[in-house]
């Protein structure tokens, strides 16, 4: 079976600049996630697409495989599926196998092991599903919003008839770590989740993603405090 990693990173950056390839606990960031996946022994390739030479300089110096993203497809508004379709024909245009799934994991989210890629990988297999995403389980998140000038309201929950802990079930968390799919359900729907779609539970400690300064210093904790770093 083919599993090919094709991991998005655009040059640009307004919160971070160069966010890609900041120093994160010793390496540039991407370097956590390329390392990540050529480690998992279920992967068969790891591609970095991007339309910055400097990034992708960097990702051949920790060994993985480039393409250069062009330039009409890396803008802030272009959606990641359009990434990994220009990603997915380069690839298939110069190997004899065809791609079974791709594993799509995000570079602002380092904190994860190798073998979650590799528990993933496994679960989707196994229930022959057709794209998974990694979430966090929450069993206590109370969401509210406020309308201009209006009292705040709950969202997911009654507050005026609040329920023990042990009786609230259990939602899920789309954490964007990764994402697993058949590149036949991106191809036909343009959409990374599609047909039988399976939840891939990650622990909660690895939701936390890098967006803006602070992110950096609160992961690098996480990363060093559980032993992230060891890869």
């Amino acid at each position: 079976m083919k599993i090919s990693c094709i991991i998005l990173a655009r040059g640009g950056s307004k919160g971070i600049p160069k966010k890609n390839i900041i120093n994160f606990c010793g390496k540039p960031l991407i370097a956590w996630t390329i390392l990540q996946a050529l480690r998992a022994k279920e992967v068969t390739d790891v591609w970095v697409s991007s339309d910055s030479d400097e990034i992708l300089e960097v990702a051949e110096r920790y060994g993985a495989k480039t393409i250069i993203r062009p330039h009409k497809i890396s803008g802030d508004a272009e959606p990641s599926e359009s990434g990994w379709l220009h990603a997915i024909d380069y690839i298939q245009q110069g190997s004899e196998h065809p791609i079974d799934y791709v594993l799509a994991p995000q570079v602002t989210s380092p904190l994860r092991h190798t073998s979650d890629f590799s528990s993933a990988i496994f679960q989707i297999k196994v229930d022959g599903l057709d794209s998974l995403l990694s979430v966090a389980e929450i069993e206590d998140f109370f969401i509210w919003k406020q309308e201009c000038g209006e009292n705040p309201q709950s969202v997911n929950y009654d507050y005026k008839d609040r329920k023990p802990r042990q009786q609230i079930e259990k939602t899920y968390l789309e954490n964007g770590s990764f994402y697993l799919f058949r590149p036949q359900v991106l191809i036909n729907d343009h959409n990374r989740l599609g047909g039988d779609i399976s939840l891939f539970i990650m622990d909660r400690y690895k939701m936390f993603q890098i967006d803006n300064i602070e992110d950096i210093e609160l992961s690098s904790v996480i990363m060093k405090g559980f032993n992230l770093d060891k890869v």
